[in-house]
């Protein structure tokens, strides 16, 4: 079973909304978070940034920081460019890439279901940074940013979404990114079909948002301790509900800036006991699981696994990422911990194999790995065995929005 909650949103007027949702700040370039903050008084970048142009400086992930973003959220509201919803309802939201259509439910997340584990996690999180979260969220008491959680395909759920967004919806706009975005606010009736439809679930998984969602739990636990049994949304989290063929897995590909002393011919020679190695004519992706192409020097190679390697009976060890990270990153290349180690760094399978090549021909980087996606499934059953996947594993689309539907924690 599912539970859903439906929610009075705290979200931007209409005629406001393309100028206040955003790209999470973290996403955007030094001079482009400038640029934008300068030149649009009403993105939301300007809460979660309230120091900008002002003579007041605080610490990073401070009470005092966290106060300033809270007093800036609450100005957004008394100049009525972020209003809230009436009534308790859920949403719809579709996200389109060109031809793709990303469709799916915004409402909360329960809590309880997530200490459950009906919430099913396949990361690990950093305590300091779930604590600064946690922290973060408990002052300035709202989510803005939804998780990305997937649910198994349901039939009945499709034709209620299909049913709905027929409607106009209350949000449509474009943005410079060439996504377009839709919002629709559900009526009373469509909203308790939907929720009773997702009763029907029996989990859902974290797609994106594993430290979003373990710093609110953390939350609702310590406001339990704290006998704010009276606030009901506690016990909740903002969510993105996505039917999982309706989600994009991508790979996350590594670039490494050196070969840890050895000469191209050398690092060849070591890998050759675990892969097959052909040169290519041309860049291009790997065809199938278990292949890895690579650009060293301006050429490129195909590496196929050996049947000796891939242990398929393991939920994690027969993953590419893992593959490569137990036969050549640690051990040859020398990389031990690819959340910290300042020789390897990652890109996404959005990027293009040109902007990949480019990095490795300016010399940035000596040498780069492209990987074949993970799938749903083997996401799933690494969940369900309660294991963690490898660090940047997948690149997970639709990437959502902060501040289209702000979830008020406090209510």
């Amino acid at each position: 079973m599912t539970k859903i909650k439906a929610f009075k949103a705290i979200r931007p007027v209409r005629d406001k909304v393309h100028l206040v949702a955003t790209r999470p700040y973290y996403s955007y370039k030094k001079n482009v978070l400038s640029a934008k903050l300068e030149d649009n008084p009403f993105t939301f970048l300007h809460i979660i940034n309230p120091e900008f142009g002002s003579p007041i400086k605080t610490l990073a992930n401070t009470h005092e920081r966290f106060n300033l973003v809270s007093d800036s959220y609450k100005k957004f509201i008394s100049e009525g460019i972020l209003v809230t919803e009436k009534e308790e309802t859920i949403y719809i939201y579709r996200q389109s890439i060109g031809q793709h259509q990303y469709t799916g439910v915004i409402a909360g997340a329960s809590i309880q279901e997530y200490e459950d584990d009906l919430i099913k996690k396949h990361e690990a999180t950093i305590t300091s940074r779930e604590g600064m979260f946690t922290n973060y969220l408990d002052v300035v008491g709202y989510n803005a940013e939804p998780v990305l959680l997937s649910y198994t395909h349901s039939d009945e759920l499709d034709v209620l979404l299909e049913k709905s967004t027929k409607n106009r919806p209350e949000y449509e706009f474009s943005t410079t990114d060439r996504i377009k975005h839709e919002l629709w606010v559900l009526s009373e009736s469509e909203t308790k079909e939907i929720i009773t439809s997702f009763e029907k679930i029996d989990a859902c998984y974290i797609a994106d948002g594993h430290h979003r969602s373990a710093s609110s739990a953390a939350l609702a636990k310590l406001r339990r301790e704290r006998g704010n049994s009276n606030i009901d949304n506690k016990d909740f989290f903002l969510a993105f509900f996505i039917d999982e063929k309706r989600m994009n897995i991508l790979e996350f590909n590594r670039l490494v800036k050196n070969l840890n002393g050895l000469t191209k011919n050398e690092f060849f020679e070591k890998i050759s006991e675990y892969f097959i190695i052909e040169k290519l004519s041309k860049a291009h992706k790997p065809a199938c699981e278990h292949q890895i192409t690579v650009c060293i020097e301006g050429d490129w190679y195909l590496l196929i696994c050996k049947p000796e390697i891939i242990h398929a009976e393991h939920p994690v060890q027969c993953l590419d990422p893992e593959i490569l990270t137990q036969f050549i990153l640690t051990p040859i290349l020398g990389i031990h911990d690819l959340k910290t180690d300042e020789n390897i760094e990652f890109i996404s399978g959005a990027e293009s194999i040109t902007t990949f090549e480019d990095q490795i021909l300016k010399g940035k980087f000596k040498i780069g790995f492209i990987l074949f996606p993970v799938t749903v499934d083997q996401v799933k059953r690494v969940a369900d065995n309660q294991m963690i996947m490898p660090p940047k594993s997948t690149w997970v689309e639709p990437k959502m929005r902060s501040g289209l539907t702000i979830y008020n924690i406090n209510e």
